[in-house]
């Protein structure tokens, strides 16, 4: 299966065609979080992915809610947030926000530690866990060399070992990769990224 992924689309239309152009060969399209920008313009946003005809399947980033995406949502694309679903034969779970909390403010939309792991413990088996934020130590850093990646999603993925874990979320980390036992772990991106599983 041939999977386009990406992540931090932030209302850009300059990514946005090179990815409805690139979905064109895709089975799957993952986005990974934050089509907007501060919970603003968020139909629009989505609008600009209006040429994907693939399936569609999405997590919140912090700069959208669960129920500000599900709302805007096309037909096509499958909101997961703390769930999971099957998909021609694979498990794909979903934990979108910004974990654990930001220092953005009131417009974010984070989870604590705590919060994530209650969602995360709900998950047995994914092949592929579709995440907003990274786990702790691996593409998770600030250009002033800080990790703020996630424990509790770290400590997920080691326990459910999926064959792929994508996030997003730390721009500085964009396109930087990391192993957590054998699954691969992958910080996207607004550009196309290709996944054959």
């Amino acid at each position: 299966m041939k999977i386009l992924a990406f992540s931090d689309l932030h209302h850009s239309s300059r990514h946005a065609v090179k990815l409805v152009e690139a979905s064109k060969d895709a089975d799957l399209v993952i986005g990974a979080g934050d089509f907007c920008n501060m919970r603003r313009g968020l139909p629009e946003a989505l609008e600009l992915l209006s040429g994907i005809a693939a399936p569609i399947i999405a997590v919140p980033g912090n700069g959208e809610s669960a129920d500000e995406l599900t709302a805007a949502a096309p037909p096509n694309m499958l909101v997961l947030h703390g769930t999971g679903t099957a998909f021609e034969g694979l498990n794909i779970f979903g934990l979108g926000y910004g974990i654990p909390e930001t220092p953005f403010g009131d417009w974010s939309c984070d989870l604590s530690e705590e919060a994530a792991l209650d969602y995360l413990d709900q998950c047995q088996q994914a092949d592929i866990l579709i995440l907003h934020s990274p786990p702790k130590g691996i593409a998770d850093q600030t250009s002033i060399g800080q990790s703020v990646g996630s424990v509790a999603l770290y400590e997920a993925i080691e326990r459910l070992q999926p064959k792929l874990a994508v996030c997003g979320h730390i721009h500085d980390s964009w396109g930087q990769t990391g192993l957590i036992g054998s699954t691969k772990v992958v910080n996207l991106g607004p550009t196309t990224n290709w996944f054959d599983i």
